[in-house]
């Protein structure tokens, strides 16, 4: 539950060494929660930088109450700083973006009025990237590939860019792991969740601070703590290679295959099936196990029992509009 005097909006934003968007990332994200006419507040999260951004951000909390600042004792990753910044944010409903604009700010209003409908959780689909053809082509394979072996429907093309409602993100910040793939816990919480598609801007200053060997982390990451593909795969090799040896055993027996190359290539059909199949059988188990250490609750109550008449969703809506009951 937020406290009391929680805000109806948090706006999540990690950062390493981006001192020359700040600017410009903390006007347009003003102007933007301004327009709304909602109270706010802006969690920025100084991920070890050493370009003075830790120093920008003070600056800012000092000349506006609504800014928060966390500064981590180094630098531990996007996806660490992210969840230090979602366990620290007090919001009704908690936004999650990158701090290189890339993910636009003025996209924050649509889902927040997705959010009033009724939706706990609203994912940002990119239908463009101002990106290079490399990048585009690794990103538009990595999900495809996620999504074909993923253990959970995790949605094509979406990344951290989200809303949470509060009960949504006290679920994700309960769950026990600390090596986190957001955007898959993301899926695995649940509740009502629907996409809203925009255009993910170039960057608007700066390098990339996801190099390739980070992207390639981040990828594999995702590929072990959401699906069992690979193990079960390694099963269906060895099938195969099983099934194989026994044709050709078969066929040495009613003398259609003859000569010693026959003979090597069934015992070595058959031995490597079966290695492959005690590996994929101790796969299996050390899968059950990861599963286990993860600690991740076998369920989530999306609501108690009701006790009252008053509709939860009515609460959502700003003191002005009537009140409306989602269907």
């Amino acid at each position: 539950m937020p406290p009391p005097d929680a805000p109806t909006v948090s706006a999540v934003v990690p950062l390493f060494d981006e001192r020359d968007n700040l600017p410009e990332l903390y006007r347009r994200l003003t102007d933007t929660l301004a327009d709304l006419g909602v109270d706010y507040e802006l969690v920025f999260v100084d991920d070890g930088s050493t370009d003075g951004t830790g120093e920008l951000l003070d600056a800012l909390a000092d000349n506006d109450d609504r800014v928060r600042v966390l500064h981590l004792s180094r630098n531990f990753g996007h996806q660490a700083a992210l969840t230090a910044g979602l366990d620290h944010a007090r919001g009704e409903a908690v936004v999650a973006l990158d701090g290189d604009l890339q993910d636009p700010p003025e996209v924050i209003p649509e889902l927040l009025e997705k959010w009033r409908e009724g939706f706990d959780v609203v994912y940002a689909v990119r239908t463009k990237r101002k990106e290079g053809l490399a990048k585009r082509f690794g990103y538009f394979a990595f999900y495809r590939l996620l999504r074909g072996v993923s253990d959970l429907p995790i949605p094509l093309d979406a990344g951290d860019f989200c809303l949470l409602d509060r009960r949504a993100l006290d679920a994700l910040n309960g769950l026990p792991e600390c090596d986190r793939f957001v955007r898959g816990l993301r899926s695995f919480v649940g509740f009502r969740q629907v996409g809203v598609t925009y255009e993910r801007d170039a960057r608007f200053a700066g390098t990339a601070k996801y190099t390739f060997r980070k992207l390639v982390g981040l990828a594999v990451n995702g590929l072990v703590n959401f699906s069992s593909f690979p193990v079960r795969a390694m099963g269906w090799l060895a099938g195969l290679l099983v099934l194989g040896g026994t044709a050709t055993a078969a066929a040495i027996a009613t003398g259609a295959l003859t000569g010693g190359w026959a003979v090597v290539l069934t015992v070595a059909l058959l031995l490597s099936g079966l290695q492959i199949g005690c590996a994929s059988l101790l796969g299996l188990y050390l899968v059950k196990i990861l599963a286990e250490v993860k600690r991740r609750p076998s369920y989530i109550v999306a609501s108690e029992p009701i006790r009252s008449s008053v509709p939860r969703r009515a609460a959502r809506r700003p003191a002005e509009e009537p009140a409306e009951v989602s269907g």
